[in-house]
């Protein structure tokens, strides 16, 4: 989901990952009026990088589940897949630990 900033009469002017003062209404990136708003911009490669960067987490949450649930061991995992999700573990956990936050805008 995107959070939206609106100029005065109403046009989609920015999005945003996260709410911010100017923008708290959220609209999907599939929604008309936000594809319209990349066509002008020419920003489709932001918004891809957005989508990868969620595909990613929930790829991530789905490994651990099936490890969890012992339907997969993490050593059977090609080494390199199993460096990159320990790396990305590790990042996660020093991000939350400082309360690091990340506003991004597309």
């Amino acid at each position: 989901m995107f959070y939206v900033e609106r100029d005065g009469e109403g046009k989609i002017v920015a999005l945003h990952k996260s709410p911010a003062a100017s923008a708290t209404e959220q609209k999907s990136p599939m929604d008309e009026e936000v594809i319209a708003f990349l066509n002008e911009a020419g920003a489709w490669g932001e918004a891809l990088a957005f989508s990868d960067a969620a595909t990613v987490r929930v790829i991530e949450d789905l490994v651990d589940l099936l490890v969890r649930k012992n339907v997969i061991n993490f050593t059977e995992l090609p080494e390199q897949a199993q460096q990159r999700i320990k790396a990305r573990q590790s990042l996660r956990e020093k991000i939350s630990s400082t309360d690091l936050l990340v506003h991004d805008i597309i």
